[in-house]
């Protein structure tokens, strides 16, 4: 018996690899999106993508790339908050705070669109503290 083969005579693509019972792209939309979660639960933002990005990160680099870009966002945003409540007492960390709390809401949602594109945004203000690519943003493969 023969395997199928596309028109043009290619094998088909193996059934994609499921990451918590969703495809790459859906995991990784919620991976950027998880770090909301501490506004539901406090310590649920930092928890839950620490939990989904150790559970996967060895079966897709996709993953673990996306991983150490949430990850070195969290840290950076922990290092401006901390100096931000010490200017508070100069009374220009408030204002500072409120920038960094807007920021910690909108990065990880353009991430999520981003990374359901395809693509690996690099959060701006964050120190790279774990390796990755010095594009802004790419697409694997390019």
């Amino acid at each position: 018996m023969e395997s199928p083969q596309s028109s043009d005579g290619a094998q088909p693509n193996p059934v994609a690899k499921l990451h918590w019972g969703m495809d790459e792209k859906s995991f990784l939309l919620l991976l950027h999106l998880s770090q909301l979660a501490g506004m539901i639960l406090p310590g649920a933002g930092l928890v839950l993508p620490i939990v989904m990005w150790a559970t996967e990160k060895e079966n897709s680099p996709l993953i673990d790339e996306h991983g150490k870009v949430i990850f070195n966002w969290m840290i950076s945003s922990l290092i401006y908050t901390l100096i931000s409540l010490v200017l508070c007492f100069f009374l220009i960390g408030f204002p500072i705070l409120i920038v960094l709390l807007i920021l910690m809401v909108v990065f990880p949602i353009i991430g999520g669109i981003k990374a359901n594109d395809g693509m690996v945004w690099k959060y701006p203000l964050s120190i790279s503290f774990f390796s990755r690519p010095m594009e802004p943003f790419h697409r694997l493969g390019q």
